[in-house]
C-alpha cells in the first residue's frame, strides 16, 4: 500500500442546492378497511344510496383528485375490480356505481413524506443528442412516507462539460409500475434457492418434477392445485412446502412503467411478502457483460418488518425491471455493492455481513453468493464501530475506487475513500485514512442526526460526482478532483 501524504485532510466540496421530499406527489393504493364482512358492509351502503346521490359523490371525488393522478377513472375503476367478489350476485352496477366504489376502497399514499435520501448515480442508457462532453445521468433516492414504508425512487440531469450539473424538472405525477406475477422460472434455480432454504423434500421433488425446465406462475399454481388434491403425503410438510414455492415464486417478479412517462414519475414500491414494510438503499451500476453489451442492476435490502433479504433489480432501460431474489450463505445482512464488470471470470460484490466488516464475495452465477471474506476491518477512529461501502467501485486506471462510509464516536456516519486492486480486488492499494465527507454544520440536523450516507457515486472529466444523503432525511451532491485524490493516495 502506498503510504498517505501528510497534507491537510482532502474534503468534498459540497456543491449548492438540496433534493427535499415533496409530500404533494402522492400514488393510490388498495384500501380495504379491516375483513371481508366489513368491506360487504361499505358495499352495501354504496347501493343504497340513489343514483342522484351517487353520481354527485362521484363527481365531487373526480373534482378533489383527478387533477393529483393520471388516468384516475381507471385507477377507480382497476380497484372496483379487486373488490368486485363482494358484491353481491346479480345486482345490477352503474359505471358511476363501479367507480364510486373503487373510491371508497382507494388511498393516496405520500411516498416521500418522510424523507428522499441515499443516493446513488448512474450514467442514463440514452445519451443521443447531447453536446461533446456532456453526459446524461439518472439519480435514485430511497423515499419513505407513511409507516416508513420505503421505495425508489428517480431523478434525471445532465452534466455538461464544465461538470456543471443541471437537473431536468420534477413531474407533479408519480406513479406505480404495472407488476407482472407470471415471469417465467429457471426450475433449476429455483430448485437450488429452496434447497437453501431447507424446504426441499419428497413434495417439492415431485412438484417440480412435473413442470418443464422453464415454468410460469400459473403453471406453479396449477401443479399446486393437483398436489392439493392428493392423498400420499404429509399434509403438514405438503401445506410447508406448498407456502414455500408460492413465498418464493411471488418474491421474484417483473414490472414496467409507461415510457411516454418521465423517470421522475416512476417509483417502485413494496409488492412482494418479504419487502412489504420496505425496499431499502439500492445500489445501482452500469454493469458490462463479457461480449460489450450493458444492462443495469441494483442491489437492495427487502424488509417485512422482521426480517431482511437481499434483491437484485435488473433493467436495460429503467422502464422493465425484473425483481431477483439473491440466493447464498454470504447473502446476509445489508450493504451488497455489484462491480461493473466481471474480474477473472468472476461476478464481484463487496458486503458487510457482519455489521462490522468490509467484505468481498466471488461466484461465477449472479444469483448465488456462498463465501465471502474481509478486505478490511475498522482501523481509523471515525470508523471504529463499523465500516461498510457506500456503492459499487468505479473502475479507474490504476485501481477501483470505493466509497466507504465509516461509524465513529456519537453513531456520527462519514464518508471514506480507498482504492482496491485491479485484478486482485481482495488487495488494499490506497486509502486516505481521513474522511472525505463528515457530518458539519447543515448536515447534522435531520430525521437521524450526524449522518451522510451514499449509495453509488461516478466520474465525469477528472470529478467524482458523490450524492449523498443529510441525517437520512433530503440529499445533495459533493465532488471531489480526481487528480488529486489519486495523488493522496500516492498515484
Amino acid at each position: 500500500m502506498h503510504a498517505n501524504l501528510k497534507l491537510t485532510p482532502l474534503t468534498a466540496k459540497r456543491r449548492p442546492g438540496t433534493f427535499h421530499a415533496e409530500v404533494s406527489r402522492v400514488i393510490t393504493r388498495l384500501h380495504v378497511p379491516g375483513s371481508e364482512e366489513r368491506t360487504r358492509a361499505v358495499i352495501d351502503r354504496v347501493l343504497g344510496l340513489a343514483d342522484e346521490e351517487t353520481h354527485a359523490l362521484l363527481q365531487d371525488v373526480i373534482r378533489q383528485f383527478s387533477d393529483r393522478h393520471r388516468d384516475f377513472r381507471s385507477i377507480l375503476e382497476n380497484n372496483y375490480r379487486r373488490i368486485e367478489h363482494c358484491v353481491p350476485n346479480g345486482h345490477a352496477i352503474s359505471q358511476d356505481v363501479r367507480l364510486l366504489l373503487g373510491a371508497y376502497f382507494t388511498s393516496e399514499y405520500s411516498v416521500e413524506a418522510a424523507a428522499l435520501f441515499n443516493p446513488s448515480i448512474v450514467p442514463h442508457p440514452q445519451q443521443e443528442g447531447l453536446p461533446e462532453g456532456n453526459t446524461r445521468f439518472i439519480l435514485s433516492f430511497r423515499v419513505t412516507g407513511e409507516g416508513h414504508v420505503s421505495s425508489i425512487e428517480f431523478r434525471s440531469g445532465v452534466i455538461n462539460s464544465d461538470n456543471k450539473i443541471l437537473l431536468d424538472a420534477v413531474s407533479p405525477y408519480v406513479e406505480t409500475p404495472v407488476v407482472h406475477p407470471n415471469p417465467v422460472y429457471d426450475r433449476h434455480l429455483f430448485n437450488l434457492k429452496l434447497n437453501e432454504m431447507g424446504a426441499c423434500n419428497e413434495v417439492t421433488a415431485y412438484l417440480f418434477s412435473e413442470l418443464s425446465s422453464e415454468f410460469t406462475l400459473e403453471d406453479l399454481e396449477r401443479q399446486i392445485q393437483v398436489l392439493e388434491s392428493m392423498t400420499n403425503f404429509d399434509t403438514e410438510r405438503k401445506a410447508a412446502a406448498i407456502d414455500c414455492a408460492r413465498w418464493l415464486a411471488r418474491s421474484n417478479y417483473e414490472m414496467a412503467f409507461r415510457p411516454e412517462h418521465s423517470i421522475s414519475e416512476r417509483v417502485i414500491y413494496p409488492v412482494s411478502e418479504n419487502e412489504s414494510k420496505g425496499i431499502e438503499d439500492a445500489r445501482f451500476v452500469h454493469f458490462s457483460d463479457d461480449d460489450g453489451t450493458g444492462r443495469y442492476y441494483a442491489t437492495y435490502t427487502a424488509f417485512n418488518g422482521s426480517v431482511i433479504l437481499p434483491q437484485l433489480l435488473e433493467t436495460h432501460d429503467f422502464i422493465t425491471f425484473k425483481v431477483i431474489t439473491l440466493n447464498g450463505r454470504a447473502v446476509q445482512n445489508k450493504g451488497m455493492a455489484l462491480f461493473p464488470r466481471k474480474i477473472q471470470g468472476n461476478y464481484v460484490m463487496l458486503s458487510r455481513q457482519d455489521g462490522v466488516n468490509n467484505r468481498i464475495m466471488f461466484s461465477d452465477n449472479i444469483h448465488f453468493w456462498q463465501e465471502s471474506q474481509i478486505i478490511q476491518t475498522p482501523s481509523q477512529p471515525w470508523e471504529f464501530v463499523q465500516v461498510g461501502n457506500c456503492g459499487s467501485p468505479i473502475e479507474t486506471n490504476v485501481g477501483w475506487l470505493v466509497l466507504t462510509h465509516g461509524v465513529g464516536p456519537m453513531r456520527k456516519y462519514s464518508l471514506g475513500v480507498e482504492l482496491l486492486d485491479l485484478e486482485d480486488p481482495t488487495r488494499i492499494i490506497g486509502r486516505l485514512d481521513e474522511p472525505i465527507l463528515a457530518p458539519i454544520d447543515g448536515d447534522r440536523e435531520g430525521y437521524v442526526p450526524n449522518v451522510v450516507y451514499s449509495c453509488g457515486a461516478m466520474i465525469h472529466h477528472d470529478e467524482l460526482i458523490i450524492p449523498y444523503a443529510i441525517a437520512d432525511q433530503r440529499s445533495t451532491i459533493a465532488t471531489l478532483h480526481m487528480s488529486e485524490l489519486l495523488t493522496r493516495m500516492g498515484f
